[in-house]
């Protein structure tokens, strides 16, 4: 008996070095034979099609293979425009499981299987495609350097079939969705991945080591491709819109818009992506804050065409696309004879077009171009009646071009430039920057860094600027104890703000982390971490410290799958804050005081019917009666696979908080002490038809108001003194409110008909009732309401397919 156990002992160390060690590989074959998408494999091609099987646990126990009655079993062959995949997925008992419905792109608690391809097998980017046992497609672009990116998505095709044994699927991918080089002979990167969301278990085909940070080295091989004559990528998405728009005491107006999407492969390896006459007019709304500290708040972007396949072009963070079609970078005065009839809030986009693909040898190649028209304000003098337009954005050119070299599967160094020209004698910017990743052969150390240098033209105040920004970081990402600390400098003129977002310069900063986990679960825990950080943060000329901050919480999942985590985050000293009293660069500065927070969260396991987060947070600040604290609550309710309900709470307050209020004539800074209470109530509902027509709702009601108790004067020294003469109203009330009620059908791949009811409303208020009741009917009194009905329809056309009409 003791040999017999030692023997399989032995068997099953072998079958760990192997996954650990050596690269899959699965040869595919060529087929003429049409297949159709249907999850049956009654086609001949499958019957003699190789098997990848043999999968490994990646959670919770990383590197447990799969039990016989967990087997799963994948085919893949090909013909010149696409990979097909055959999957067939075991269950030792179908009847338990998770088939929820949901829009495109959400797991929910459905269970799942994916392909995860990458056609330079260059082991840094892979295109991942999955489908749940529901039905519902999920494309995600995965890069080592941004995670996986939902933005992502691809035309391609798919079917389930539920069987008395599990389940299968059968996938569709046309090389259009994919990357290659123009190689005869193909070996691409591949793996497999299944979920069972009943148990929180996940597979892979390769296995993916939890001591190695990087996923996609860890995939294995699909050889066999060989000799593929793609067709012409040329894909047309023309679409058309309508609106109506409706308020209290505004007269009705319909519009009606058209536009064309354009998407070219220029080969395999490189696509162009163009958008004529842009419409966004149904993308989810921004969700807006009572604003009260120097910087201006930051958005998503929830615009597709500034999402999907962008990956190239956030390297070095020198990208914010809000800023392409945002705000006008120009303010319209007015006298007080005058009022605005048209003050524009946001930009139009004329066009926008992008180029990014990879050539064989891993040099990766991004241009983006968008083009902005002359916006204007319109202006009535209200004695004479006389009207006259000032120009608050002039007709504008963004650019960004990227040159990003892979090499050695895990590293790369990049060269990226953003430029903003503004015709006539408006700022223009221009910023250039030097990246570079590289990793140690085995994924166990890492050093990256960058340098950055930024050129404003400002014609209009004839001044010039030049700056410069450089990091570095070292870190070891293996195993179960990690560790990294770095550095980052900021000149004080470096400025990518034109086309990128920065809040902070003039300063360096050095940061230190530490972490342990566990790498298999244990009797009590599927998961455990505990995680340190540290950050210092110092103004160049004074050398003042302007941040520091000692961290450290602790994360880990019960044997249940319910999820905690709890922290300290504390400023053990004094800082100062260069920003707060609002002067453009001199060296007032206002002192923050020492601080500690505390918080625990707790999510419990989505897979159950009725799940809950609960978020509780309390801090203390070094001064008397100034305490922040806070609670978040977010209940969800599964009612069956088709309808779910989701709801928000979020509470916080902040007693005595110390911040700016205004400068007066004689150049007196006035901040004040305060007291900042914030509600936000936020409902979601979706009721899924099908795997390709969906209703959602979404309801969100944001609260925040500010009192001040006390007014104060800034000093020199960064203190503040009490000051009795100022007395103007400067309490703060903002109320949002936002409901949207959308309708969407996929009548064919690619192709979409949406319905959106929205309404919204937007209040700030000097004088107010402190009472959310009061506030929460003004947001929805009728006069205060926008109304907006919109239909929007999305045809995708082939090229291809046009051709074969047409004969």
């Amino acid at each position: 008996m003791n040999k017999l156990r030692f023997l399989i002992s032995i068997s099953f160390i072998l079958v760990l070095s192997l996954g650990f060690s050596q690269k899959k590989t699965l040869t595919t074959q060529f087929t003429k034979e049409k297949i159709d998408i249907d999850g049956k494999f009654d086609e001949e091609v499958w019957k003699t099609a190789n098997i990848a099987t043999d999968f490994f646990m990646l959670e919770p126990d990383n590197g447990k293979p799969a039990s016989k009655e967990r087997q799963t079993e994948v085919k893949v062959v090909y013909d010149n425009t696409a990979i097909y995949i055959a999957a067939t997925m075991y269950d030792e008992d179908p009847s338990k499981q998770r088939k929820e419905l949901t829009q495109r792109d959400n797991f929910v608690t459905a269970e799942h299987f994916g392909v995860q391809l990458n056609g330079y097998n260059d082991g840094q980017q892979e295109f991942r495609f999955f489908v749940s046992s529901a039905g519902v497609q999920i494309d995600i672009l995965y890069t080592e350097a941004n995670g996986e990116d939902y933005s992502y998505n691809a035309i391609w095709d798919s079917n389930v079939k539920i069987t008395d044994k599990g389940w299968t699927v059968e996938m569709k991918i046309p090389y259009a969705a994919l990357r290659f080089s123009s190689e005869s002979k193909q070996t691409w990167g591949l793996n497999f991945y299944r979920e069972f969301q009943r148990d929180r278990q996940k597979y892979s085909w390769s296995l993916i080591d939890n001591k190695i940070s990087n996923e996609a080295i860890q995939a294995g091989l699909l050889e066999g491709i060989e000799n593929i004559e793609t067709p012409t990528r040329l894909f047309l998405i023309p679409y058309s819109s309508f609106y109506l728009n409706g308020k209290e005491g505004v007269k009705t107006k319909g519009e009606l818009k058209g536009g064309l999407d354009i998407k070219y492969g220029i080969n395999d390896a490189f696509t162009l992506d163009a958008i004529l006459v842009p419409d966004f007019g149904q993308t989810a709304f921004d969700n807006v804050e009572l604003n009260l500290g120097p910087f201006e708040q930051q958005f998503n972007e929830n615009r597709p065409f500034f999402t999907e396949g962008t990956e190239l072009f956030s390297k070095g963070d020198l990208f914010y696309s809000r800023r392409i079609g945002g705000s006008p970078s120009l303010f319209a005065e007015i006298t007080d004879d005058e009022t605005y009839i048209k003050n524009p809030s946001k930009v139009n986009l004329l066009n926008a077009l992008k180029i990014s693909g990879r050539t064989k040898n891993g040099l990766g190649i991004g241009v983006l171009n968008a083009i902005t028209d002359n916006t204007y304000a319109q202006i009535q003098n209200n004695i004479t009646g006389e009207e006259r337009k000032e120009l608050i954005e002039p007709l504008a050119n963004y650019n960004v071009f990227v040159l990003d070299q892979r090499f050695r599967k895990n590293s790369s160094v990049s060269f990226i430039n953003t430029n903003v020209t503004r015709n006539g004698e408006y700022r223009d910017g221009n910023v250039t920057a030097a990246l570079f990743d590289l990793n140690t052969k085995k994924n166990t150390f890492n050093l990256s860094g960058d340098y950055k240098y930024s050129i404003v033209n400002d014609l209009g105040i004839d001044k010039n600027k030049t700056g410069y920004n450089a990091t570095l970081n070292f870190s070891e990402r293996s195993g179960k104890i990690r560790y990294g600390f770095g550095g980052e400098y900021f000149s004080r003129d470096f400025d990518k703000n034109d086309l990128g977002i920065l809040f902070q310069t003039h300063y360096h900063s050095f940061y230190t982390n530490a972490s342990y986990r566990i790498l298999n679960p244990t009797k009590n825990f599927n998961s455990f971490g505990v995680f340190f950080n540290t950050y210092s943060e110092f103004d160049n000329l004074t050398g003042r410290i302007q941040g520091a901050n000692l961290n450290a919480q602790c994360n880990f999942s019960t044997k249940k799958f319910d999820f905690f985590n709890f922290g300290i985050n504390s400023r053990p000293v004094d800082t100062y804050d260069f920003y707060e009293p609002r002067t453009d660069g001199e060296s007032k500065f206002f002192t923050i005081p020492k601080s500690i927070n505390s918080f625990i969260y707790f999510s419990s396991n989505y897979a159950r019917r009725f799940a809950i987060d609960i978020n509780p947070s309390f801090g203390f600040v070094n001064e008397k009666n100034r305490v922040n604290y806070g609670f978040y609550v977010g209940p969800r309710y599964r009612i069956s696979d088709k309808i779910a309900i989701n709801y928000d709470f979020r509470f916080n307050r902040q007693n005595n908080n110390v911040g700016y209020i205004t400068t007066t004539a004689t150049d007196e800074i006035i901040f004040a002490k305060r007291n900042r209470i914030t509600y936000v109530n936020q409902f979601t509902g979706k009721y899924t038809v099908n795997n390709n027509m969906n209703f959602n709702f979404t309801v969100r009601h944001y609260w925040s108001y500010a009192i001040n108790n006390e007014f104060l004067t800034l000093q020199d020294d960064g203190s503040v003194t009490s000051n009795a003469t100022y007395s103007a109203n400067r309490n703060s009330n903002f109320n949002t409110w936002n409901m949207d009620l959308s309708y969407s059908w996929w009548f064919a791949p690619g192709s979409q008909v949406s319905v959106l009811y929205r309404n919204n409303a937007a209040i700030f208020e000097r004088e107010f009732e402190r009472d959310i009741s009061t506030n929460f009917k003004k947001s929805l009194n009728h006069e205060n309401l926008d109304h907006i009905f919109s239909i929007s329809v999305r045809y995708f056309i082939d090229y291809n397919s046009l051709k074969k009409n047409k004969k």
